[in-house]
């Protein structure tokens, strides 16, 4: 693979397809778990069973999807992944309209675009370092940050006021369109895929090797601890936002989509930041303090009575997502530049593996707890896994660094499947 040089006309088509696939899902994350609580009626539990059914995929197939990515053509696989998810959600409608649906059958849906956002985002995630310089990756990182924080912030408040409107389910429509114009968006692409050795090595190897790499990193090893600490709490967020807006606070439609939508106003704050903050802190040092300050995010969120509740949870909301943004710019740039080009799918296969596989978990563990004690004091259990994150920082030889960079791996274990050391740069 080569970087583009087109005049980036690869990476703003691929940047339009993402943007357009964004906003759609940002449209889909209000309607959703709105057609469960307020068509069905979902219990907490069930609203903790379907976000993890979302994510449940990260843990069957997330390592081998790393492998399955560098054998596969990037361009058709991201294609077939859009594909197979637009069918899913419109078969929401189609069902409700037939008087047909369930909860069984959101959590189906779940379940299908799970699976193909895993191969999607493996595949997407790997595009990208070669369409741009490794200098220009950060930035693009933080450009696509900062993007996903617009649709999150549009998306949710539109998605809101469509469902007042017209209603949860047929809102979903938007979601699925989303997706059909991203598969056309990645048909201008040119095909991109590794070059295939004679033979491949078997994919439990390969799979064991992007293992050891991630794992046994000083630096990458301890930051997807810390994105699975980070990925813990959002499962549990994502499972009980919706339910403690409504429940809880009796917020109606309209006002839900605008209050998830300042999980967008941080992500885009922090995006717009991250270049400055590491410029200044250094990202070693950076991930330190943002670390603590999504902890203290989520120790806000579920404060207050009235509308001062509203008002904590926007606060908190935005300042948690701020601190995450920033972890994840700057450990995924980390990871496209120190991981070998023949490893990066593997690697970031490896990362979500862990960390995106925690999401179901923690939304699953939080429908169970918020089933017993609320919505409110299990946001502030969840404060515990947040304090995690600048723990294992610190814990970890990244305390001693100032940029992630300054690490050399050059005592790091040869490959026996690549050859070479593990971890060369």
């Amino acid at each position: 693979m080569t970087v583009d040089s087109a005049g980036g006309g690869v990476f703003w088509r691929w940047w339009t397809a993402g943007t357009a696939s964004g906003l759609g899902s940002a449209v889909g994350a209000v309607a959703l778990p709105l057609t469960a609580l307020t068509v069905l009626d979902a219990s907490a539990f069930e609203m903790g069973l379907i976000v993890a059914a979302t994510y449940v995929a990260w843990i069957v197939i997330g390592l081998p999807a790393g492998v399955m990515v560098q054998r596969l053509p990037m361009r058709r696989t991201q294609i077939v992944a859009d594909l197979a998810r637009a069918v899913a959600v419109v078969s929401i409608p189609v069902a409700w309209w037939a008087d047909r649906l369930t909860v069984a059958q959101l959590v189906v849906v779940a379940l299908v675009t799970s699976f193909a956002n895993v191969i999607f985002d493996v595949a997407n995630s790997t595009f990208l370092p070669s369409i741009v310089s490794r200098e220009q990756l950060q930035s693009r990182n933080s450009l696509t940050s900062g993007t996903h924080a617009t649709t999150q912030l549009g998306g949710p408040s539109v998605g809101g006021l469509i469902v007042q409107v017209l209603g949860a389910v047929p809102t979903l429509l938007v979601d699925a369109v989303s997706y059909l114009a991203s598969a056309l968006l990645l048909r201008t692409l040119p095909e991109r895929r590794a070059e295939a050795p004679d033979r491949w090595p078997p994919v439990r190897a390969m799979i064991r090797e992007g293992w050891r790499f991630v794992a046994h990193h000083p630096v990458m090893g301890p930051c997807m601890w810390v994105a699975t600490a980070a990925n813990t709490v959002c499962g549990a967020q994502h499972a009980l936002y919706a339910l403690y807006l409504v429940r809880e606070l009796h917020a109606e439609p309209g006002l839900v989509g605008l209050l998830l939508a300042a999980d967008g106003v941080g992500t885009l704050i922090g995006a717009a930041l991250t270049n400055r903050i590491t410029a200044r802190l250094g990202t070693a040092r950076a991930l330190i303090v943002v670390g603590f300050v999504s902890v203290a995010g989520a120790v806000v969120v579920p404060l207050g009575t009235g509308w001062l509740a509203f008002v904590a949870f926007a606060v908190g909301n935005v300042v948690f997502s701020v601190g995450v943004v920033v972890l994840s710019v700057v450990t995924r740039t980390y990871r496209q530049i120190a991981s070998p080009p023949e490893m990066l799918s593997r690697v970031m296969a490896t990362v979500r593996f862990v960390s995106w596989g925690a999401i179901p978990i923690g939304g699953l563990v939080a429908g169970l707890v918020a089933g017993v004690l609320g919505g409110r004091a299990t946001l502030m259990i969840f404060v515990l896994a947040a304090l995690c994150m600048p723990l294992i920082l610190l814990a970890s030889p990244i305390r001693h660094l100032r940029d992630l960079t300054d690490f050399r791996a050059d005592e790091l274990p040869s490959s026996p499947v690549s050859g070479g050391v593990v971890g060369a740069r």
